[in-house]
């Protein structure tokens, strides 16, 4: 059964850090690129980050950029967004995907992605 858990969410001020981790299990990771990808209150999803599966290319949207660094553990079967100076506008409900395309300066999805069901940051004082 294909799985992808994300974790570590939670309640930070701003200025203040998280890291998230996504766990894949039923599925070779290793084949996969993968994304992190938030959605707000009221508002579309977005695509955050995405790392190539060897973890040669990495993507990142605008507004994370220098803030947020994405990395992945193949044999550990892990995923990571660490995320440093947290913004109020960085609260949304964070999600993990596969991701059948991430180049430097995007990605691809299709309808085929495996996605986790999501964890809650909050940034507030």
């Amino acid at each position: 059964q294909v799985q992808l858990v994300e974790f570590g969410g939670g309640l930070v001020q701003p200025g203040g850090s998280l890291r998230l981790s996504c766990a894949a299990s039923g599925f070779s990771l290793d084949y996969h690129a993968m994304g992190w990808f938030r959605q707000a209150a009221g508002k579309e999803r977005e695509g955050v980050s995405c790392i190539s599966s060897s973890a040669d290319t990495t993507y990142y949207e605008d507004s994370v950029k220098g803030r947020f660094t994405i990395s992945r553990d193949n044999t550990e079967k892990m995923v990571y967004l660490q995320m440093n100076s947290l913004k109020p506008e960085d609260t949304a409900v964070y999600y993990c995907a596969t991701v059948l395309l991430c180049s430097g300066s995007g990605y691809f999805i299709n309808d085929q992605e495996y996605w986790g069901k999501g964890t809650l940051v909050t940034v507030s004082s």
